[in-house]
C-alpha cells in the first residue's frame, strides 16, 4: 500500500534536526514517491494545503516546516488580540447613496 505523500513528510521531517524549506521537503517527498515531472506538478498544490492543514505540522517563517512537537505554543501561535481593524478602510461598506435609482417601465416585466 502506497503511502500517502502527508506520511512520508512526516517521516522526513522525523529524521531531521532543524526546519526545512517547503521546496526542499516537497523534493525528498518527489523523489521518495517516485513522481514524474507531471505528477510533480499536478500534486504540489495538494500537498502544500494537506501540510498547511494538518495540526501535526508548523511553518515556523520563511516557509521552513518543521513537526509542531518540537515547539512551543508561544512559538507556533499567533497572538491576534494586539492586530488592528481599521473600519473605516472597510470595503464592505455600502455606497447604495452612490448608486442612481434604477429606472424601470412596464415593458421591462
Amino acid at each position: 500500500m502506497k503511502k500517502a505523500m502527508i506520511d512520508v513528510a512526516y517521516e522526513q521531517l522525523s529524521t531531521k534536526k532543524k526546519p526545512v524549506t517547503f521546496i526542499k521537503l516537497w523534493e525528498e517527498i518527489c523523489q521518495i514517491m517516485g513522481f514524474t515531472q507531471a505528477q510533480e506538478e499536478d500534486n504540489i498544490a495538494q500537498f502544500y494545503s494537506d501540510l498547511s492543514l494538518d495540526d501535526r505540522f508548523v511553518c515556523v517563517g520563511e516557509n521552513k516546516w518543521d513537526l509542531r512537537e518540537r515547539h512551543t505554543y508561544n512559538e507556533v501561535v499567533v497572538d491576534t488580540s494586539e492586530i488592528l481593524i481599521d473600519e473605516d478602510e472597510d470595503d464592505t461598506d455600502s455606497h447604495e447613496d452612490d448608486i442612481p435609482p434604477l429606472k424601470t417601465t412596464e415593458e421591462d416585466y
